[in-house]
């Protein structure tokens, strides 16, 4: 390894990797954010029944 290859090295190779995987991932997500709204991603509050009252 030569005096300015520190941005070569194993250690760097295995963050550079990381990174890039990170991006695909979160391109990967992206479009599914937008489509979010179809699947519920929102959902209301669902409010509680009362039980009824005994006689």
């Amino acid at each position: 390894m030569g005096n300015f290859d520190r941005r070569n090295s194993m250690k760097m190779k295995r963050r550079k990797a990381q990174a890039k995987k990170k991006e695909r991932l979160a391109k990967r997500r992206e479009p599914a954010k937008k489509a979010g709204a179809k699947k519920g991603a929102a959902k209301k509050p669902v409010a509680k029944k009362t039980p009824a009252p005994k006689a």
